[in-house]
C-alpha cells in the first residue's frame, strides 16, 4: 500500500493539474497578504475559498484520476496484491497530494509574511486543518462514487451532485427546517444537523476560533456555548475524523466485492 501511495503521490504532484492547484493557492494567498496586510482578514477570506474549492477539486479530481488510471488499476489487480492495498494506496496518494498542494500554497506565503511571530498561528492551523480534512473526506467520497459507477458520465454527475448537496442544498434544507420548527427548541437540533455536513462543521470551527461567531446571531451563541469549549472542539474534530474513516471503510468494503 505504501509503494502504491508513494507512486500515486509523486505522479500527482508532478501533474499539470496538481501544479495549477498549488499555484492558484500560492498566488491567491500572496495577493491577499499584499493587498490586506492583516493576517486575520486573510484567514477569513481564505476560509470561504477553502470551504468551497477544496471539496470541489477533491471530488472532481478524485473521480477523474480513478477513471483515467483504470487500466493501471486493472493491471495491479492482476498481480498478487490485496485489493485494499491498491485502492487505499491510490486514495491516500490522491488525498495527500491535494493536502500538500494546499499546505504549500497557503503556508509558504504566510511563513514569508512572518506567521510564526504573529498571534494568528492557531487560527492558521485550524484553517489548514479543516482544508486537509475536507480534501481527505471528499477524495474518499469521489473514489467511492467511481467504484460504484463504471459509467464516467454518471460518476462525474454524481460527484458534482454530492458537492452541490453539501455546499449549497444542505444549507437551504437546514434553514428551511429551522423556519418550520421555529416554535420548538432548536439548540440541540442545530448542533446535530451541523455534524452531518463536514463543510458546515468546518466553517463553524473556523468562525468560533476567529471569535466572530457573533455574525451568526443566536445560532452562533448556541454553537459557541457547546463547540467553543474544549470538549466541543475535540468532539468536532472527532466527527471530522469519522467523516474521513467512513468513506475509507466504504471503499474497502466495495473493493472487496466488486467484479472488475
Amino acid at each position: 500500500m505504501l509503494k502504491i501511495m508513494k507512486y500515486t503521490l509523486s505522479d500527482l504532484l508532478r501533474s499539470r493539474w496538481g501544479l495549477i492547484y498549488l499555484g492558484f493557492f500560492l498566488l491567491l494567498t500572496l495577493s491577499l497578504l499584499w493587498l490586506s496586510g492583516d493576517v486575520s482578514k486573510v484567514v477569513i477570506s481564505l476560509m470561504n475559498v477553502i470551504l468551497i474549492l477544496c471539496p470541489l477539486i477533491a471530488v472532481m479530481f478524485g473521480v477523474m484520476y480513478f477513471y483515467n488510471s483504470r487500466e493501471f488499476t486493472e493491471l495491479l489487480l492482476a498481480q498478487p496484491i490485496r485489493r485494499t492495498d491498491i485502492f487505499w494506496g491510490q486514495y491516500l496518494g490522491l488525498a495527500l497530494s491535494l493536502s500538500l498542494s494546499l499546505l504549500l500554497g497557503i503556508g509558504l506565503p504566510f511563513l514569508l509574511y512572518g506567521l510564526l511571530a504573529s498571534s494568528e498561528v492557531l487560527n492558521f492551523f485550524v484553517l489548514v486543518s479543516t482544508g486537509v480534512f475536507l480534501s481527505f473526506i471528499f477524495s474518499g467520497l469521489a473514489f467511492y462514487i467511481a467504484l460504484r459507477n463504471d459509467n464516467r458520465i454518471r460518476g462525474f454527475g454524481l460527484a458534482i451532485l454530492v458537492w452541490l448537496f453539501f455546499a449549497v442544498i444542505y444549507d437551504g434544507v437546514f434553514l428551511l427546517s429551522l423556519m418550520l420548527l421555529k416554535e420548538y427548541p432548536l439548540e440541540h437540533y442545530s448542533i446535530v444537523a451541523a455534524m452531518f455536513n463536514p463543510i458546515d462543521l468546518s466553517r463553524i470551527l473556523i468562525l468560533l476560533k476567529l471569535d466572530i461567531s457573533a455574525l451568526m446571531g443566536y445560532t452562533g451563541a448556541v454553537f459557541r456555548k457547546f463547540l467553543g469549549t474544549g470538549l466541543g472542539s475535540t468532539l468536532s474534530f472527532g466527527v471530522l475524523v469519522l467523516w474521513v474513516l467512513v468513506p475509507a471503510w466504504s471503499i474497502r468494503r466495495l473493493a472487496l466485492r466488486k467484479d472488475f
